[in-house]
């Protein structure tokens, strides 16, 4: 079944607890696979944690559940980071990532949180700083975990590796990296956040492949996603500018002047107003 143009839309101006995250993620797919039977993918999930469910013992506590989805996920059904071919975009579309099971730290996390969620395990994406993460709140601790590595926990020590391969000494205003506040970074991330970090991995992929037309999709989403997001209209805006499609272009560009008058990059930004301006003058 293909959604509506507006399902993705509807969806995102729900509140933060009645997103389904994995129909928005598949809702993202769609631009890359038209027609994609978003409620079979859905399904599947359901079907996988189904089968989960039925191997736990009513006993089970938090440990042997996210133990027991290890297994599954990973053991028994293959599931994998793709460490290979990282920014493959198929990694990025999570029902790619259900048809070859393998994907990147973020759409692993999705699958996995939305497989413990159905088995009873409350687990929460964490935008850890260059590897998404996810963790899980046990009896006034945190459990950390890696889904692209196996689903493995994740140590202090790891975790202040991780930091120290994206975070230059120096940057956190002096305060040596060893020593940053772990907790800061071990916030859980909204809905909103993972899918806007998701469309970010995209715009990236998209940008250096030189896709316009994919990037064009992306920052469509990031705008309902993200209305906030200013800078993204003069992403477009400009997109649409080499696109050629110029009224689109200077609405995006003239919406960008007004909301940010005082953004460094003005002038430029007025002066394709200008030439856009201009242009459209000469179409009518």
């Amino acid at each position: 079944m293909t959604a509506s143009p507006d399902a993705f839309a509807e969806l995102m101006a729900r509140d933060e607890a009645e997103i389904d995250l994995a129909r928005a993620c598949l809702l993202i797919a769609e631009d890359a696979y038209p027609g994609l039977d978003i409620d079979g993918y859905l399904g599947e999930i359901e079907r996988f944690a189904v089968r989960l469910r039925g191997r736990l013992a009513a006993g089970d506590g938090q440990e042997e559940r996210v133990v027991a989805l290890n297994r599954f996920l990973f053991d028994e059904l293959g599931f994998s980071g793709n460490a290979d071919n990282y920014y493959d975009p198929r990694n990025s579309y999570l029902n790619e990532v259900l048809d070859r099971r393998t994907g990147i730290p973020i759409t692993l996390s999705v699958l996995y949180m939305e497989i413990g969620r159905r088995i009873g395990l409350p687990l929460e994406g964490v935008s850890f700083p260059g590897h998404f993460l996810v963790r899980l709140p046990l009896r006034g601790a945190m459990l950390v975990l890696d889904p692209f590595s196996a689903g493995e926990a994740q140590s202090e020590a790891d975790l202040r590796v991780r930091l120290q391969r994206v975070i230059p000494e120096g940057a956190a205003g002096g305060v040596p990296v060893a020593e940053l506040p772990l907790d800061s970074f071990l916030e859980p991330a909204s809905k909103r956040q993972i899918l806007a970090r998701l469309l970010r991995n995209l715009k990236g992929i998209y940008r250096e492949a030189d896709r316009p037309q994919r990037l064009l999709d992306v920052l469509n989403r990031t705008l309902v996603v993200s209305p906030e997001a200013h800078g993204i209209l003069r992403e477009r805006g400009l997109l649409y500018q080499r696109l050629e499609a110029y009224r689109a272009a200077l609405k995006d560009l003239q919406d960008y002047s007004a909301l940010e008058p005082e953004a460094p990059d003005i002038d430029d930004v007025r002066a394709a107003v200008l030439e856009l301006t201009a242009r459209c003058a000469r179409l009518n």
